[in-house]
């Protein structure tokens, strides 16, 4: 027999290292080209942070994305960055990044607020034009106030830092401020188990996650279809299994992770709530999406069996096991009654 369940899985997560000082650098530098040099000490695992981080400096500049060439993690010439761990890179780094962009570009905006007879406050970049908040048709072209700059021995480059607002924990009460900002998150599983060969089939998941300002939108699903893929082996098959503290599966031919065929559909739902010390508004995306899933996979798999799982992973000699106990309990109840 096949019975569904479904679950749900919610949680919050500290965005950086807690309680800890995690600052990031960087340097930005405008060509006469109007292209743009980022050098960053962030390491792209293939996340994508290069991206983000050159959408951030693009957006701040008002140049396209292409304009913006990146040199990461290469600790010869770019700046400490921090580690790429505690879905920390969005955030930090992308503050950073702004910074040095801002710090690049602000030549820029006191030779055009000259020209243009405003106040610097005035000032705006935009498709690779500046001009006065109120009148975007009197703009200069980037490149032409690029070249005065230079006439004037003016080097548009600039230097930027970010370090979050913690504080370290108080020893005794464990009271403090260890992280500058929270990610938050609901995933809903529907799965389907089969009580005779204890198999669980996840139909679907929904998933919804707070990412203050989504800089890339399909990369941030892609980290939250990720993650929900981690998720669910997690929950249903990864087990590292030691004996006298030696691995004895040790290969993907006994430690198994999902593969394409074991994934259900994932309907990603990005909520955007603004973080005001984000970049753009921005916050981290890395963990998140893996913590919630597991836990509305078992939820799910308890609907539908009625039966409190608690141990990971959730394989199916564990709930034909769990279904056997509460058959026999069932039954000596029953008869227990009838006696």
């Amino acid at each position: 027999m096949k019975k569904r369940g479904w679950g749900l899985g919610c949680m919050w997560y500290g965005i950086g290292n807690t309680g800890m000082p995690n600052p990031s650098g960087a340097f930005v530098e405008l060509l006469d080209d109007a292209t743009v040099i980022l050098l960053t000490g962030c390491a792209d695992i293939g996340q994508g942070s290069n991206t983000a981080l050159a959408q951030i400096v693009a957006e701040e500049l008002g140049v396209a994305l292409e304009m913006v060439k990146v040199v990461s993690a290469d600790t010869g010439v770019t700046p400490d960055a921090g580690a790429t761990s505690a879905s920390r890179q969005t955030y930090i780094s992308g503050n950073a990044v702004r910074k040095a962009a801002e710090t690049a570009k602000k030549p820029l905006k006191e030779k055009a607020a000259a020209l243009l007879k405003v106040a610097e406050e005035q000032i705006e970049f935009r498709d690779y034009k500046i001009f006065p908040s109120f009148d975007p048709k009197c703009a200069l072209p980037l490149k032409n106030v690029i070249r005065e700059c230079r006439r004037d021995g003016l080097l548009t480059l600039g230097h930027g830092s970010f370090n979050p607002d913690t504080a370290e924990l108080d020893k005794e009460s464990g009271r403090g401020i260890p992280y500058a900002t929270y990610a938050f998150a609901t995933q809903w599983a529907e799965v389907e188990v089969d009580t005779e060969t204890g198999e669980v089939t996840v139909l679907k998941i929904v998933a919804a996650h707070d990412v203050g300002k989504a800089i890339n939108p399909k990369a941030v699903e892609g980290q939250i279809e990720g993650g929900c893929s981690m998720g669910l082996g997690y929950a249903l098959m990864e087990e590292v299994i030691l004996e006298k503290g030696m691995i004895l599966n040790p290969g993907l031919s006994n430690y198994l992770i999902p593969t394409f065929k074991d994934m259900p559909e994932i309907i990603s739902l990005i909520v955007e709530e603004e973080e005001e010390t984000g970049p753009f508004g921005a916050k981290g995306v890395g963990e998140p999406p893996l913590i919630p899933t597991a836990p509305a996979i078992l939820n799910a798999v308890s609907n539908a069996l009625g039966i409190h799982f608690t141990e990971l992973p959730l394989t199916p000699e564990k709930i034909l096991s769990a279904l056997h106990e509460k058959n026999n309990k069932g039954a000596f109840q029953e008869g227990d009654l009838d006696a």
